[in-house]
């Protein structure tokens, strides 16, 4: 096999118990790199249309990129992907950081993919290329934390790592998570429901191997390299490894585009309160980084005393701030750092959580959930408590938290105001509003998940100035930054590494970087068509799905209602004028790729 990858595929089947080790075709990495790109090849391959996002015939696959524990900076992620998500009934996707990615390299394979389903709870163990199906009996129901703990004593190996589902997942919650290290997770689309479905807690990883490097020296050149423009750029130098991700709290708020009670402005005046120097004046008790990491944004806090203390807690991060926090008219940090603590240990998306929190919040408020339905829990704007509350009550589907269980989109439709939920293609809307960020918008309408942010982060050219500063109220132009922009992340997701090293390293470093570690002939424009590929196999997939330009849309109040106040007061998102150009630059008729552009990029 090719420098970068270990060249094997574990093939998992629930259903029968076996193991089996598949060849990766060289080929196939050629096109479509690793991560993300072969999880949704190997989905392609075995695509089955109507399946239950629930049911044994979903699968789902665990995979890293030939950058992957190499030293390309940021070298420690791995990207999941499930043939259906729960939550939106769509292909799921999810990224991850930490160690987990690396450690399943080192430990003998490049993905791991799960079928079927097990009559009784198992847990996945790989140590240096032995792979077992082990009894989860006593561990199922424990929490991420006590799971992880758990598992590293019975495998015998205090180092592993532990990707496991806690209580939400095990009770099919279609927002419950896959968490590692306890505070890394893989958090969106559900696919910690589809692990419990299948009845699997967790898989460990532990190995002494290496990623071979076809270019050492190159490599050892590019990698210098990269760290120095790393460490010279104001965002990945000094402001994420100071403030962590909620340094952009206070940036947000400012121009206007910080969330607020479910998306009815885009500004919360108490902002400051719970920003990302806030954080660090009163709550940092030290940082931490994923494996192969030079910036370091992690955060460790503590909630010293009161109603909602905390010992140890990492994060919260700037969406779980903003999901917790503003979106529920929420000042109190501590409980925002409580739920964010509950959402890891309970294994709960962050995100998704927090948005169908504040969207439950307005219904209550508009009067459309009933007195009966709360069972005495004051489910309004600003109440932390009740926040707090509503997070373990969803991971153990208690009360109104079974209907919290299902995401806002359900359960806005439930009660009879599916307006209300903030989310596109049914997944929860991240931290930015769109009417005062124009391209952030397109990219919410498009991104082939659904609400996602991290899809084509139009953020750092129309906020933070990255690579050049774009005005963000302005529609020119957005298409096409939005497509590269999108297709630059597939990139970077099927790579194994972390989409923050971009703030700093453009397209060249990464094919450098690339090339050094296979030793392939590669060029910008080759490596941009793998991301083009992966993005347009994915929309294939959608469109399998019945996903068509009439759910490349945005929520209504976003392209109806002008923001009430703050900086970007009266505006809306215009996405109209940028869609039409988006589909023509893709080649997309009706939000569906042409026969030509499929039969261009190889997937006809």
């Amino acid at each position: 096999m090719t420098n970068g990858y270990i060249g094997k595929i574990l093939e998992v089947d629930l259903n029968s118990g076996k193991l089996n080790e598949i060849p990766i075709d060289e080929n196939t990495v050629r096109k479509f790199l690793g991560g993300k790109g072969l999880g949704l090849k190997i989905i392609n391959d075995d695509f089955k249309p109507d399946i239950d996002p629930l049911g044994p015939d979903n699968v789902i696959v665990f995979a890293t990129g030939p950058a992957t524990g190499t030293s390309f900076p940021t070298g420690g992620r791995y990207h999941v992907i499930t043939k259906r998500s729960p939550l939106t009934g769509l292909v799921g996707s999810a990224n991850s950081g930490g160690k987990w990615g690396p450690y399943l390299k080192f430990a003998g394979y490049d993905a791991v993919t799960i079928k079927g389903a097990s009559n009784t709870p198992v847990y996945l163990s790989i140590v240096n290329g032995k792979a077992e199906l082990k009894d989860a009996t006593d561990i199922w129901g424990m929490t991420t934390f006590a799971t992880t703990d758990k598992i590293l004593e019975e495998i015998g190996q205090p180092k592993a790592s532990v990707a496991c589902i806690g209580p939400a997942g095990e009770n099919l919650v279609a927002m419950a998570c896959i968490i590692n290290e306890k505070n890394r997770a893989a958090g969106r689309c559900g696919a910690g429901a589809v692990m419990g479905s299948k009845k699997l807690k967790a898989i460990a990883v532990y190995g002494t191997g290496k990623v071979s490097i076809a270019r050492p020296d190159e490599m050892k050149e590019r990698v210098k390299e990269a760290i120095g423009k790393i460490k010279e750029n104001p965002v990945t130098g000094q402001a994420l490894p100071t403030y962590g991700t909620a340094v952009l709290v206070n940036v947000i708020n400012e121009h206007g585009g910080f969330p607020a009670r479910n998306f009815q402005t885009g500004y919360f005046p108490e902002a400051d309160k719970q920003s990302g120097e806030t954080l660090v004046n009163k709550y940092l008790t030290g940082k931490a980084a994923c494996w192969g990491c030079p910036i370091g944004c992690g955060r460790v806090s503590k909630v010293p005393d009161g109603p909602f203390s905390i010992s140890k807690s990492e994060g919260p991060e700037y969406e779980s701030i903003f999901a917790f926090g503003s979106d529920c008219g929420v000042v109190d940090l501590d409980a925002v750092i409580k739920a964010n603590y509950l959402s890891n240990e309970l294994g709960l998306d962050t995100i998704s959580m927090g948005t169908t929190i504040a969207c439950a919040m307005e219904l209550v408020e508009m009067g459309n959930i009933p007195e009966s339905e709360l069972y005495g829990l004051d489910l309004r704007f600003g109440n932390a408590g009740a926040m707090v509350e509503a997070v373990w009550k969803t991971a153990y589907r208690a009360g109104i938290g079974a209907d919290l269980s299902l995401g806002s989109k359900k359960l806005a439709e439930k009660y009879g105001a599916p307006d209300i939920s903030m989310s596109v293609k049914g997944l929860e809307l991240p931290a930015y509003d769109p009417r005062s960020i124009q391209g952030i918008g397109l990219n919410y309408a498009t991104a082939n998940r659904g609400g996602c942010h991290v899809s084509g982060y139009m953020i750092s050219p129309e906020i933070l100035g990255l690579p050049e500063k774009l005005d963000p109220f302005v529609t020119k132009d957005k298409a096409q930054w939005t497509i590269t922009f999108q297709d630059f992340t597939s990139v970077v997701n099927s790579s194994g590494v972390c989409l923050f090293n971009t703030f700093a390293l453009g397209l060249p470093d990464y094919t450098g970087l690339l090339a050094s570690i296979t030793g392939w002939d590669l060029d910008d424009g080759e490596v941009l068509t793998i991301g083009e590929r992966v993005t347009n196999i994915e929309r294939l997939l959608n469109n399998r799905y019945g996903v068509d330009e009439k759910q490349d849309t945005l929520p209504k109040r976003l392209l109806e209602e002008p923001i009430p106040t703050g900086p970007a007061k009266g505006n809306i998102s215009n996405l109209s004028e940028m869609l039409p150009e988006y589909y023509e630059l893709r080649s997309w008729v009706n939000g569906k790729p042409t026969e030509e552009k499929l039969k261009e990029l190889g997937l006809s």
